[in-house]
């Protein structure tokens, strides 16, 4: 720990010395734009969708299924979304895939726009690729980062530490607590209806608030809820990073479409570091 400290230390000392160095060498010479000086009109607008894993993968605590979304019930509400979410007129749509296999996220939207293939059944596709194809985008980004972070996963296992330090029943604890409070979709909602209700802003608030239980899980000499919360801090801060990096302008209007769990800090970002004008998803959707 005191050589992180160290190491810190030496980072913020070597910045300062940059600092100071650019100063004296760059008179003349227009510095870079940082986040730090954006201007709300000179911001791109931004509408952060979350949604609950429409073809759920599994590898949350707490896996919420969603019934078939292909059933034409469910296609027709999916359309009413992307007809409502149309009128936003988004000129970039970022979607939950690996940044780093974009060419394979071009290639499935490509083939779509050339019919030689169905969507499948999830959020990415149904709205976002969807929605891209009826606006006639030449692309759907791909912002996510799914990497391990540094160290090894016994530092992460936060579960795992918990079964054999005694703090099985705090976790079990957190496991109800979110099954009770995860928005899900009922059998006969409507799909827009359950996209508002689960982002209201206090309703993404309430879901964040379990990563503090979860960084509680350890003890004053082992922390892996607290090594695990961080690294999901992490990757949410290099999503949002690749979305700075889309080129998009004051005049453009950027749609995410990730996972609920990623909104509460995507907006958060977004609105602490100016780089966006935030836009409610109950100011583009409409309950039926």
């Amino acid at each position: 720990m005191r050589r992180v400290i160290r190491r810190m230390r030496e980072i913020t000392f070597a910045l300062v010395a940059l600092t100071l160095g650019w100063a004296a060498h760059a008179q003349g010479t227009a510095p870079p734009k940082l986040l730090y000086d954006s201007k709300p009109g000179e911001s791109p607008t931004l509408l952060v969708l979350g949604s609950g894993h429409l073809a759920n993968p599994g590898r949350d605590l707490v896996n919420v299924r969603v019934d078939d979304v292909l059933t034409a019930k469910r296609q027709a509400q999916i359309a009413k979304v992307v007809e409502q979410l149309a009128v936003f007129r988004p000129t970039f749509i970022a979607v939950e895939w690996p940044q780093a296999v974009q060419s394979k996220l071009d290639a499935l939207y490509d083939d779509y726009r050339a019919g030689k293939r169905e969507l499948a059944a999830t959020e990415r596709e149904q709205f976002g690729m969807r929605l891209a194809a009826k606006l006639n985008l030449p692309r759907v980004h791909a912002i996510d980062w799914v990497n391990s972070p540094p160290g090894d996963d016994k530092s992460y296992d936060y579960p795992a530490w918990a079964e054999s330090h005694g703090q099985k029943p705090k976790l079990q604890a957190m496991v109800e607590r979110i099954t009770a409070t995860t928005v899900r979709l009922a059998p006969d909602e409507p799909i827009a209806n359950w996209l508002i209700r689960m982002n209201r802003p206090q309703s993404l608030l309430d879901n964040h608030r379990m990563y503090f239980d979860t960084a509680s899980i350890g003890d004053s000499e082992s922390q892996p809820g607290a090594a695990w919360v961080g690294g999901w801090y992490a990757r949410n801060l290099r999503i949002f990073t690749s979305l700075t990096r889309l080129g998009a302008g004051p005049q453009d209007r950027i749609l995410v479409i990730f996972g609920y769990g990623h909104a509460h800090l995507l907006r958060q970002f977004a609105r602490e570091s100016g780089a966006f004008r935030l836009v409610d998803v109950d100011q583009v959707l409409k309950a039926e």
